[in-house]
């Protein structure tokens, strides 16, 4: 590998590590009520860090060849997965959403999976001259089964990452800006539509909202940045944990981290996630890649900024609160997993020059 892939790869464990180390001070409090004992979650999480990093391992020697020829079948299979959880008896329901199903005991997400397969078909698609109606077709049906779950933050990702692909494809700046205007619009009628999402918009808002109710979440995450002042109140000290902040171990993970750490140290893990987009941009600086290979490096880049760039805004109060988990930190084995794999898949694109399939 080069001096670029290896800088970036232990980047990847040092963000890994530090998120798992720092799950463990979120979750300890939940872990003590719900299990009797602190290590619970932590202990999950870390065995779904050696089985993410098992995936890496083998997913850096595969033949990209092989999910480019496989692209529509691949799409068709996630599709399928996606939408298991809305099956009664199959797909379990949290909080009013049907997002998860459950195998061997293990709860995992299935559009985590899916937006990698979203993405490499659609990096596929438009490496060569496609319609403007198959843009719009396969984004249809993901985006149905989403707003049925109910999960309208992947959706946004997905959008926004298909929107990212159809741009770096050299598509008119006219088509462009249209498609980008129907999208927004679109999205405005789907959060107007949807209850829950409407409720979360007004609450974002409307700042006289109360609390203790509709705006609880997001005032004891910000009582949590706050209390956390320049240095922080001291790893191990977060009094938010104790059952104010809720989801403290996943969505809110970072209220905690600042809590602890403060402003200087949560600036530090920022610019480390800083650092990961600069490394990969930095791994293909010198690379002849295809255009199957170029979209499927920034759709995958463009699918962790958004969901970065989501989970910090709702921290920060800047966005509405959207229940996408901080990559690398947040509990939950399918999100660690899908982000192992694709920091993976941009290292083996890295090192591929393989030619544009005929």
């Amino acid at each position: 590998m080069s001096k670029a892939n290896w800088q970036f790869t232990i980047l990847v464990l040092i963000l890994s590590f530090t998120g798992l180390f720092f799950l463990f001070e979120a979750s300890t409090v939940q872990s003590v009520r719900l299990f009797n004992h602190p290590y619970h979650f932590v202990t999950q999480q870390a065995k779904w860090l050696a089985l993410s990093l098992l995936l890496a391992s083998v997913t850096y020697f595969l033949n990209l060849r092989i999910f480019q020829r496989l692209a529509l079948v691949l799409y068709f299979l996630a599709l399928v997965l996606l939408a298991l959880p809305l099956i009664p008896g199959l797909g379990l329901t949290l909080n009013g959403a049907s997002r998860w199903i459950s195998i061997f005991n293990y709860t995992f997400q299935p559009v985590e999976i899916f937006k990698f397969f979203f993405i490499n078909f659609y990096a596929s698609l438009l490496a060569k001259k496609t319609k403007f109606i198959s843009f719009i077709f396969f984004l249809i049906w993901p985006g149905l089964i989403l707003l049925l779950q109910p999960d309208f933050g992947s959706l946004l990702i997905l959008l926004f990452s298909a929107m990212i692909m159809y741009f770096l494809s050299g598509v008119d700046i006219k088509v462009f800006s249209t498609v980008l205007l129907g999208s927004v619009i679109l999205a405005l009628i789907a959060i107007l539509l949807i209850p829950y999402r409407r409720e979360r918009l007004l609450s974002f808002v409307k700042r006289d909202v109360d609390v203790q109710v509709e705006a609880y979440h997001s005032h004891q995450v910000l009582l949590a940045l706050g209390a956390g002042s320049h240095f922080g109140r001291g790893i191990g000290n977060s009094q938010q944990k104790y059952a104010y902040v809720p989801e403290a171990s996943s969505d809110s993970i970072f209220a905690i981290i600042a809590e602890e750490i403060g402003f200087v140290g949560s600036t530090v893990i920022i610019l480390m996630f800083a650092a990961y987009f600069f490394l990969a941009e930095k791994m293909i600086k010198d690379q002849n890649l295809n255009k199957y290979q170029f979209l499927l490096f920034y759709g995958i880049l463009a699918w962790i900024a958004a969901q970065l760039l989501f989970n910090l805004g709702a921290v920060v109060a800047i966005l509405p609160l959207s229940g996408m988990p901080l990559p690398f930190f947040s509990q939950g084995g399918s999100a660690l997993l899908s982000v192992f794999f694709v920091s993976a898949i941009l290292l083996n694109i890295s090192k591929s020059n393989s030619k544009m399939l005929r």
